[in-house]
């Protein structure tokens, strides 16, 4: 192999980390919770909007005065406009969670703007009105990514809770996990749609001991536009 090739060979992985690894710098400059001079958190769900379990959600919140944040997949809105539309008119705030969540990592800069603005214009059309955040999936980024989501003038929100990551968890420790770290500020990543498997009925399960256990400690539940 002649030079050139094999510094080529050795540069793309370099580069490659530096476009994904390297990008996640550039975080620092997003949201990651809201202010802490409030007693209030924020509720957001990813992966929706799912036909079974996101209605329930839906009625939960409502049965108890909530308004959050849902950060659904375009080609899922698509698939359901009417739930996406729902959630708009519920009060709730609209995030894009990319066309079809798939990891961040793996896709160069076209694929990067297809997944983001398809998201977005999917969303926009199913619900009747645009998402005013984004969330990559697992919270994976690259270099690209900010541009495209600062061009369609959506944040890139995270979280400060998860009580649920990649590996299920029992709802009645998420529940606990869920009010034992409440902050002011804090920003809750729950999962409305079964990126993990059973993700969405176990939300349901524990997602009215989790409302009740934050207002008990004094929190206001609010949706991102309110928090931030």
């Amino acid at each position: 192999m002649k030079r050139a090739a094999w510094l080529a060979a050795g540069a793309a992985p370099a580069f490659w980390g530096a476009y994904t690894w390297g990008s996640h710098l550039l975080t620092l400059g997003s949201v990651w919770r809201g202010p802490t001079w409030r007693h209030a958190a924020a509720l957001t769900f990813d992966d929706g909007p799912d036909p079974d379990w996101t209605p329930r959600v839906l009625d939960i919140l409502d049965r108890a005065n909530v308004r959050g944040t849902f950060f659904l997949i375009g080609r899922r809105a698509q698939r359901e406009p009417a739930i996406a539309r729902r959630i708009a008119e519920a009060g709730h705030d609209l995030g894009n969670h990319t066309w079809s969540h798939t990891s961040l990592w793996r896709c160069g800069p076209a694929r990067t703007e297809r997944e983001i603005v398809d998201g977005h214009a999917a969303i926009a059309e199913a619900a009747g009105a645009p998402p005013r955040f984004f969330r990559p999936p697992w919270g994976k980024t690259n270099l690209a990514m900010f541009r495209v989501a600062h061009r369609l003038g959506t944040p890139c929100v995270f979280w400060s809770v998860q009580p649920e990551s990649r590996r299920p968890v029992a709802p009645a420790e998420q529940a606990r996990r869920g009010i034992a770290r409440a902050r002011a500020g804090a920003i809750y990543d729950l999962h409305d749609a079964d990126g993990v498997p059973g993700a969405g009925r176990r939300l349901v399960e524990y997602l009215p001991a989790l409302v009740a256990g934050l207002r008990a400690q004094g929190y206001a539940l609010v949706p991102l536009r309110e928090l931030l």
